[in-house]
Formats: C-alpha cells, sequence, structure tokens
C-alpha cells in the first residue's frame, strides 16, 4: 500500500464536491464573473468559512470579501460598508451575522443548509435543561441557532471557550454546556472547572477515529497531527495541536513539520496550502470500527454552497436571514458579553508586548 492511495492529499480532496464536477471550467468562471458584478450591484460582500468550498473562498478573497471563522465573518460584516452581506455558511452563521448587524440584509445561498449541534440541541428542550439546573451560569457554543444563544449567558467560538470557562471558574461559576460534548469535554478537562454537559456532536467530527490516525503515522511518521477539539477524546488524545480552525491554520504556517494529519472538515486545506504552499496536509481517516462512512471529513450542509445558488440568491434577493427583533436583543447580550472579553484579552496581551 503506497502513501499517495492510503490519504487523501490536499491536491485531491475537491474532487467530492459535486459542483466542482458538474460545471465545466468556462462555467465556473462566467459564473465567478456574473456574481463578482452582482455583488457591486448589490452593493455587497461575500463572507465564507474555511469549511465552504475553495472556489467560493477564492472568490470571496478576489471580491474584497472575507475568509474566515463564523465569529470574524460577522465581524468582519459590521465593520464592512457594504450594506448587503453575503454568507456562504450553515444557517447559524447567517444568524449571527444579522443579529451582530441588524441594520444589513443578511443574505445566504441557501437557507436550507445547517449543522447537526444546531438540530441537535433545541431551544424549548433546552431551556428546559437550563431551568432545571438555575444554579449554573449558561455557555453556549456559537454552531446554535438565534433562539439557544438568547437563552445563554455567554456564547464562545472555540477559539475563547477556554479562555471564558476559565474565566467563570476562577469566580466560583459552575458551568452549563451546550451542545458539543466533544468540545465541552475537552474545556472541562483542560480547564478543571465543574461544566456540565448537554449531549451534542458534530457529525464530521465525531467519525474521525484515533486508531486510523495512529496508521496513518506509521505512513507518514514525521506528520504533526492537528485537532479541532470537536473531535472525540482519544482523537484529542493523540493530537500535536489542539485548536479552531485558525489556531489550526496557523500551527500549519508556522511549525516545522512538512506533513500534517488534519482533523477537521477538509475545507480547511485550501487556506492551508494557500498559507504553507510547500508542505502537504492529509485528510485524518474516518473509515474503521464504527464508522458510519468511508469518508465524512467534509460537512454535507457547508458542500450546499455553490457558485449556481450564490448568483441566484444575489439576483433575487431570496434566502435573506431574519431574527425576530425581541430574539436578536437576547442573543446580542452572550455575544456582546464575548466580543468584549475577547476585545479585553486582546488589548491585556498587546499591553504585555509592548
Amino acid at each position: 500500500m503506497s502513501r499517495a492511495t492510503d490519504s487523501i492529499l490536499v491536491q485531491e480532496h475537491f474532487a467530492h464536491e459535486h459542483e466542482a464536477l458538474e460545471l465545466s471550467a468556462e462555467e465556473r468562471e462566467a459564473y465567478k464573473a456574473k456574481i463578482k458584478a452582482l455583488l457591486v450591484r448589490e452593493n455587497a460582500v461575500l463572507v465564507a468559512h474555511y469549511y465552504t468550498s475553495a472556489i467560493l473562498q477564492e472568490l470571496a478573497e478576489e471580491t474584497g470579501g472575507c475568509v474566515s471563522d463564523s465569529l470574524e465573518m460577522a465581524r468582519f460584516g459590521n465593520q464592512h460598508p457594504a450594506s448587503t452581506l453575503v454568507v456562504a455558511g450553515v444557517k447559524f452563521m447567517g444568524e449571527t451575522a444579522k443579529i451582530l448587524n441588524p441594520e444589513k440584509r443578511v443574505l445566504m445561498p441557501t437557507l436550507e443548509a445547517t449543522c447537526s449541534l444546531d438540530i441537535g440541541c433545541n431551544a424549548e428542550e433546552f431551556s428546559a435543561f437550563c431551568d432545571q439546573h438555575s444554579d449554573r451560569t449558561v455557555v453556549v457554543y456559537a454552531n446554535t441557532s438565534a433562539a439557544v444563544k438568547a437563552r445563554a449567558d455567554w456564547v464562545v467560538t472555540s477559539s475563547i471557550a477556554l479562555d471564558v470557562v476559565e474565566h467563570l471558574d476562577k469566580q466560583g461559576e459552575k458551568v452549563l454546556w451546550a451542545p458539543d460534548k466533544y468540545l465541552g469535554g475537552y474545556v472541562k478537562k483542560t480547564t478543571g472547572a465543574d461544566v456540565l454537559l448537554w449531549d451534542g456532536s458534530c457529525i464530521v467530527h465525531e467519525e474521525f477515529k484515533a486508531k486510523g490516525i495512529l496508521d496513518l503515522k506509521h505512513l507518514y511518521p514525521d506528520a504533526a497531527v492537528l485537532v479541532h477539539p470537536e473531535s472525540p477524546e482519544s482523537v484529542v488524545d493523540i493530537a500535536d495541536v489542539v485548536g479552531s480552525t485558525s489556531q489550526l491554520i496557523q500551527a500549519a504556517e508556522k511549525m516545522d513539520n512538512k506533513e500534517f494529519i488534519v482533523a477537521t472538515d477538509s475545507g480547511i486545506f485550501y487556506k492551508m496550502q494557500q498559507l504553507a504552499p510547500n508542505k502537504t496536509f492529509i485528510e485524518a481517516p474516518t473509515a474503521g470500527t464504527g464508522a458510519t462512512c468511508r469518508s465524512c471529513a467534509h460537512c454535507p450542509w457547508m458542500a450546499m454552497n455553490g457558485l449556481e445558488n450564490l448568483a441566484e440568491v444575489l439576483e433575487t434577493g431570496d434566502q435573506e436571514v431574519f431574527v425576530d427583533d425581541a430574539l436578536r436583543e437576547k442573543a446580542l447580550i452572550p455575544l456582546r458579553r464575548m466580543l468584549d472579553f475577547s476585545a479585553k484579552k486582546k488589548h491585556a496581551k498587546s499591553s504585555v508586548v509592548a
């Protein structure tokens, strides 16, 4: 068995994207030209998540948009002068953008693109769970609906979750965490805080297998293992770096290793290869005992974002994101709490450096 056939390298991983196969090179370029013109016509800017297809990330960069994690997508939209934000990602990202930018029109290529973490955390059931544990501070991951955010005390992203929970623990507060049990378990183990976990998981990250990664390490002994903390504990435990999307990208760029086994959505490979073109990125395997698919390393809902529906939404104005005003005001409170905390943390760090 050769190294090339055993793993999926970055140069090959886009082959599973249906639109890339269905559209010819000429059609793709025609759609890109049309979208660029429509963005200008609609005074719109495209913000794309790291997990969307390479062609959408490339298009966002070419048109002065943004490629980032969900929080930076919304923050970028807030600072950009465009009156319309086009969010290529999943629905909670569009909602977050609308919560932070109520005066702007927020469009998505499709409102059908959702998230297993969002689906698995029903607002009514979650609210009842919170009521049962009213002595706990409610911390929810960004991958949740506006209604769930509105019930929370804090909203966090994976990049700031440890800092927030550590801060709360120092204040003597007990935490109720939702929805991702693996990320929550990682936060609990790392901080030592009293954390009660909601039982949710990401269908992409849950499929990564520690044994498969260790087997792959025999073929790539010098490869560093990069893992998103939404992965099972057994996978996190063998990682060289555990972090958010932006933290994993930074590690890939700065580490001396020439090869990386990456346990997160394969859409991240576009940015990794862009910043480290001379390095090799290998998709962490999901096949093996207990796996339900050969390779689950790409979110099926992220894959619903494409050139065709992006062009259509810009043309028609359909697929607009709305958030009830009363709900938006409640959800804004924990989001602002996180943003203020993040800003203070950055300021403190810059002061120490200075």
